[in-house]
């Protein structure tokens, strides 16, 4: 299968982008970074492109059976807002449009948990119970959440107006090797003493993710349909409903949970359509005190990541 990934440079880019080709897909990779002139190709073919603009986005798009859509300004913290929601959300726009007007079979949209507006609202709120499922509606605040909403809309208007299926994943804050210990360490160190979580304490691997990425472009679903994915277990390491208790009281109803320490979004619907099971947990990367482990820091130094493996593949 011909599968294009944009964002291939990023982090969950690059992840599926190795994902990919060790599954056996002609792969190829884009993003705005330039690429090596007349280095040949590394297992994925590279084409610089920016997707706000339209004529990159048909060029880059034209010829390929499915597109895997990462590309985006990861959050609203480091730009200016209007440039967030320009950049994400008329990429998104563009991609989709090739995809209708070229003949794609599916596009994979990787949305974000951030959706349902808690993580960067201005006025804070919180999910009134847990695990957070797709019925939770969305209430953004932010220019980043703001566009992956708009984004998930355009899956709805494309699939409605031509042959296109989509599959649009939410994934939660996605990890590896090069974040897990600046990321999750402060929960695993102080659970109880630090800020509450907004995602209660959800994550993924970006390992995970690839491959429920792969899953999905490889999959018959039709028409659009949309799902969290996100890792079995809390970045916590504590029973979810002593965190909520602690830090949230009666304010959230907690709900059937599949283990103990589950996190706090569902991830039941990609295991039903997708087939997909978390693999990986924050254990096989930290301590319990949240130092990353030896093994995967010697790989990190190495560049022996997937992460790494995917980026290099480039070129």
């Amino acid at each position: 299968m011909r599968i294009l990934v944009t964002g291939a440079h990023g982090k969950v880019g690059a992840a599926t982008v190795a994902e990919l080709i060790d599954a056996g897909h002609d792969v190829t990779g884009t993003d705005l970074l330039p690429p090596v002139y007349e280095g040949g190709d590394s297992g994925a073919h590279y084409v610089q492109a920016d997707l706000a603009d339209a004529g990159d986005a048909f060029a880059v798009v034209r010829g390929h059976d499915v597109v895997i859509h990462c590309a985006a300004l990861p959050e609203p913290t480091r730009n200016p807002g209007h440039v967030v929601f320009r950049n994400n959300l008329m990429a998104t726009f563009n991609v989709v449009e090739a995809c209708v007007r070229m003949g794609a079979d599916r596009i994979v949209n990787v949305s974000s948990e951030t959706v349902t507006g808690m993580a960067f609202a201005e006025r804070r709120f919180h999910a009134p119970y847990a695990p957070i499922d797709e019925e939770l509606p969305s209430r953004p605040q932010d220019p980043y959440a703001l566009a992956k909403v708009f984004g998930e809309q355009l899956m709805d208007a494309a699939v409605a107006r031509s042959d296109l299926s989509a599959v649009t994943i939410r994934p939660s804050w996605v990890q590896w090797e090069g974040n897990y210990e600046r990321s999750l360490g402060p929960w695993l160190r102080d659970p109880f003493g630090g800020p509450p979580s907004e995602s209660f304490w959800s994550y993924v691997d970006v390992y995970d993710l690839a491959h429920a990425l792969r899953l999905a472009a490889e999959s018959g679903l039709e028409g659009h349909q949309l799902m969290y994915v996100v890792a079995a277990d809390n970045g916590a390491g504590q029973p979810l409903r002593e965190l909520i208790a602690y830090h949230f009281g009666e304010e959230v109803e907690v709900r059937e949970l599949p283990r103990e320490d589950a996190g706090g979004i569902s991830g039941a619907r990609a295991q039903r359509l997708l087939g997909f099971e978390p693999r990986r947990s924050w254990r096989d990367y930290l301590t319990p005190d949240g130092r990353l482990l030896e093994d995967a820091r010697e790989r990190l130094e190495r560049g022996q990541t997937g992460v790494q493996r995917g980026r290099a593949a480039l070129g």
